[in-house]
């Protein structure tokens, strides 16, 4: 930590080993992103494509770069960003490393309301999204009602969250054998997580939702870093304890449901890249900006890979990151096991 005066007379401290790991991942996830846009049916190096997005490309590759590929990119990397952001807060919230949205039901309860649109009501694109926000927003509000017993505490929270979606999981089974062979197959497609056919239209509205959470959330490190010292420390230092995991928890699942809305259930992002941003930072605390471009690298180094490890079969974004995640998470469970958390 490193403390530094302004010649205006103010004085912040800097962690500077947690601005480097921000720093390389942001390069990390710049760099990935300018290789991934390259990458396709016509490739295009990597100089022609910074060159392009500084406008001085031909016609060709501008249409090909910013009609075509530079959305799909940026969808990734916010969903990446939302989806890191959202599961450090359910992390430092529930102070358990699996208190993520994977774990705790937000994504399957986003996927119950993508397949309703989808099986019930044959809906377009728009309105599938608009079932996942919207399913995931409700799931998350149930999940915190049903954990509220004078508060809101951690292991609570997980173990209601588990039994969410262990029900949700079967109310999407059911919903999936009810839908004719048409409708089963988009459904399936939706469930795995892609990045495929990503247009600006996914873009602004998350940008925008990101654009506002985003700060709001980091207004609320401070009172966040204190609840996880505990309710009644939190309480004695004079957070407002309630309010501030209301706030912190409705923004989580506002970022995750918009996530999944915008590109699929993609999993174990949530999950690895808090814990992943925890161990290059060491530092303690919530560590959401880390956490954040952890994120936003992570989805875009898997959805590179997707495209370009197996060959000519192009995989979803979602089975690297299940892939990766799952492996992970067995090594996760294992390490808490071997230290008595679990």
């Amino acid at each position: 930590m490193k403390a530094i005066r302004t010649r205006a007379g103010l004085s912040f401290r800097l962690d500077v080993r947690t601005t480097a790991v921000v720093t390389l991942l942001l390069v990390a996830a710049l760099a990935a992103s300018v290789v991934l846009i390259g990458t396709g049916d016509f490739e295009i190096p990597a100089a022609d494509v910074v060159r392009t997005l500084l406008g001085e490309g031909d016609a060709g590759q501008e249409f090909i770069i910013n009609d075509l590929r530079l959305p799909r990119v940026l969808v990734g990397l916010l969903v990446g960003a939302a989806l890191g952001l959202g599961g450090a807060l359910f992390q430092s919230i529930a102070r358990n490393p699996l208190g993520s949205p994977d774990v705790l039901g937000l994504g399957q309860g986003s996927t119950a309301g993508a397949l309703t649109m989808i099986v019930l009501f044959q809906g377009s694109a728009v309105e599938v999204a608009g079932g996942a926000l919207v399913g995931g927003l409700v799931t998350g509000a149930a999940i915190y009602l049903l954990a509220w017993k004078r508060g809101v505490h951690g292991y609570r929270l997980v173990l209601v969250g588990i039994g969410v979606s262990a029900f949700i999981t079967a109310v999407n089974s059911y919903l999936l054998t009810k839908a004719d062979f048409v409708d089963a197959a988009r459904a399936v497609v939706w469930m795995t997580g892609s990045l495929n056919g990503r247009d600006w239209e996914q873009v602004w509205p998350l940008l925008v939702l990101c654009a506002v959470l985003v700060p709001l959330v980091l207004v609320y490190g401070r009172p966040l870093r204190m609840l996880e010292m505990g309710d009644d420390v939190a309480n004695a230092l004079g957070v407002r304890v309630e309010r501030t995991r209301a706030v912190l928890l409705l923004a989580s699942v506002l970022l995750t449901a918009a996530a999944t809305a915008a590109a699929g259930p993609v999993s174990f992002v949530a999950l690895t890249a808090p814990q992943l941003a925890r161990r290059l930072t060491r530092s303690p605390g919530p560590n959401l900006m880390p956490a954040m471009f952890m994120g936003a690298a992570l989805l875009i180094v898997a959805d590179l890979a997707s495209q370009r490890a197996f060959g000519a079969d192009q995989l979803p974004v979602g089975v690297v990151t299940g892939v990766l995640g799952g492996v992970y998470l067995l090594w996760l469970l294992v390490t808490q096991r071997k230290a008595g958390r679990i």
